[in-house]
């Protein structure tokens, strides 16, 4: 099943009032929490014009581990995420606030 008809489902199941688990909510959240910090991670890199492989060499990290952040597939420790932001050249900034989230890398001033 292609990922449009998979959410489409998952949608009318929802509007059917069917009711997602309790976990399976709180997976969503921290899946959605993942995609937005990579997100960030490869905004911020492309703002610099440096390739994956240059914010590895600079953050301590792999290529390949970059790019799993930045598809959101891992949840870096905050010694990581310490690193990236060194490397990033910017404060990370990460805001949690019951189910609004919002993760942005804030450029240092010149």
């Amino acid at each position: 099943m292609s990922h449009a008809r998979w959410k489409l489902a998952r949608e009318r199941k929802l509007v059917e009032g069917h009711v997602e688990p309790p976990e399976v909510a709180a997976m969503r959240v921290e899946i959605r929490l993942a995609f937005d910090l990579g997100q960030a991670v490869h905004d911020r890199r492309t703002q610099l014009g440096i390739s994956q492989s240059e914010l590895a060499e600079r953050a301590s990290m792999t290529q390949p581990q970059v790019s799993k952040l930045e598809l959101g597939g891992t949840v870096p420790t905050l010694p990581l995420l310490a690193r990236l932001a060194r490397a990033l050249e910017a404060s990370l900034n990460i805001a949690l606030d019951g189910d609004t989230t919002a993760v942005a890398f804030t450029p240092h001033a010149a």
